[in-house]
């Protein structure tokens, strides 16, 4: 299992927590992002998991860059099958079964489970056995039966929250665009390379993640400038906007001009500062 973290060590350790109630990968790959965060993903995750280092420039997060290094160390140690968990993210019991299963019978799919928000937790926080009461799935995401395979090529869907790849397929994707710096647009982007290299997605039934709260901006207008940047990027790429829900939205407030003739996204009067195409 590959999770890549900067900040969030309760997060990470109550995933931890629950890695340890529920299963046991073959290999726990911590990514730390940043100065300082390698002393404390050790500190939140325990000796037994591999924790590894990227550096931070000053864009922001390396997302792409940390999932790559997270694939490409558990790649050299033998895995084959990656399974990918965001940081805020905690594995439902039969998580790692049922990617396992799913990799046997589709081994040249993108794999991805279903995953339900969970509220803000109690005064002790939250109880593995409460989990799948407490929780609410994805309203944007599909929920397939328990123990159903359902493929699909909308790849738009694809997100990072949890899935799951072989690594024969991992290496015919070819990893995440490091192009792409800070919040926003890499997601997709992957997404948009499995279509290229004719990789389908395929929702795994039972392979439930429970998302844990932590506050939220809708839009994320602390992301502004990241998701301005990849968004560009992403048009670039491939021909059309992605995100374009946020990037309204931050049109409507006033921190965009909006679509431009030049087809960028601009930061508008009320914007931070200049993001260059």
């Amino acid at each position: 299992m590959i999770t890549i973290a900067a900040g969030r060590e309760r997060h990470l350790a109550r995933q931890r927590a629950s890695l340890g109630s529920f299963c046991a990968p073959g290999r726990y790959v911590v990514v730390a992002m940043g100065d300082g965060a390698t002393a404390c993903c050790r500190q939140a995750c325990g000796p037994e998991a591999d924790v590894i280092a990227v550096d931070v420039g000053l864009q922001g997060l390396p997302l792409a860059h940390a999932r790559n290094a997270g694939a490409l160390h558990a790649i050299a140690r033998g895995a084959e099958l990656l399974v990918f968990l965001d940081v805020d993210c905690l594995p439902g019991p039969r998580l790692l079964e049922r990617y396992q299963t799913a990799a046997a019978s589709a081994p040249t799919s993108l794999l991805c489970g279903p995953v339900a928000c969970l509220p803000p937790p109690g005064r002790e926080g939250y109880r593995d056995e409460d989990l799948e009461e407490l929780a609410r799935p994805h309203p944007a995401r599909p929920v397939p039966a328990e123990d159903a395979l359902v493929h699909t090529r909308d790849h738009e869907l694809f997100g990072t929250l949890s899935f799951a790849v072989t690594a024969e397929t991992w290496r015919a994707v070819g990893g995440f665009c490091e192009d792409y710096v800070g919040y926003g647009g890499e997601d997709t982007d992957f997404g948009q390379l499995a279509a290229r290299a004719g990789v389908d997605l395929c929702w795994v039934g039972g392979a439930w993640a429970y998302h844990q709260f932590h506050p939220t901006q809708d839009p994320p207008v602390h992301h502004l400038d990241d998701i301005l940047r990849n968004a560009a990027t992403f048009h670039r790429r491939w021909g059309w906007w992605p995100m374009i829900g946020w990037l309204k939205a931050f049109t409507e407030l006033g921190l965009t001009d909006g679509l431009e003739p030049a087809e960028q996204w601009r930061l508008g009067q009320a914007g931070r500062s200049p993001t260059p195409p």
